[in-house]
């Protein structure tokens, strides 16, 4: 029994850290005097970027296995969801801020803004759209699963790395620190995913080269 109360409340804690980690930087930017001079579409936009930035936290925990309480067969159909959803984001970023200003999303676009921040997302979001694209279209192209698993990863690196240094370098309605606490998660458990899926598959490839040895 206090097994079973151990395992509810530390489910429950990591929940809780997990909820905390996305909605905290979600309420300070939106208590921020920044959005008094914003309209609603690039409001909308903003926090678009804001809930696309906080699901890559759970991208890579659904496919590792890490969300507490949820079988790997409903982590995967869950990574599949979320993907989704942070293309829906993306776009939802993206169109809001062509809407507010096309010139900067032109720039943006063809990497000629004088902004540091912007080719950083404009390589993080072609990358989420590649991987969307790629798994689509995944039984038609023919894609064996290791190659599958190598253009995942690669780009899951692109679009980490890509949006982590676009939010850091961002100075808008995101509170510093809470923005850092929710880059940092996002880093750490896409490296934490990434190293232990290679070790799986690398003991599982050990063990069948050992078996057909016999």
């Amino acid at each position: 029994m206090p097994t079973k109360r151990w395992r509810f409340s530390r489910e429950t804690l990591t929940w809780v850290i997990l909820a905390a980690a996305v909605c905290v930087p979600i309420a300070a930017a939106a208590a921020s005097p920044l959005l008094a001079w914003r309209d609603a579409v690039y409001i909308l936009a903003g926090f678009a970027g804001i809930i696309a930035l906080g699901l890559m936290l759970f991208q890579p925990l659904s496919i590792g296995g890490y969300l507490p309480g949820l079988p790997a067969r409903i982590g995967r159909r869950t990574h599949r969801w979320i993907g989704g959803a942070l293309v829906a984001a993306v776009m939802i970023h993206v169109g809001g801020l062509w809407i507010t200003s096309p010139p900067d999303m032109v720039d943006a676009l063809l990497f000629t803004s004088p902004t540091p921040f912007s080719p950083f997302g404009v390589i993080a979001m072609w990358a989420i759209f590649a991987v969307a694209l790629l798994a689509s279209l995944r039984r038609r192209l023919g894609l064996r699963p290791r190659t599958w698993r190598i253009a995942h990863m690669l780009l899951a690196i692109v679009i980490v790395a890509g949006s982590v240094v676009h939010g850091m370098l961002i100075e808008g309605t995101m509170e510093t620190v809470s923005k850092a606490a929710l880059c940092a998660l996002v880093l750490a458990a896409a490296i934490k995913v990434m190293a232990d899926l290679w070790m799986r598959r690398k003991r599982e490839t050990l063990r069948g080269e050992s078996i057909a040895r016999q």
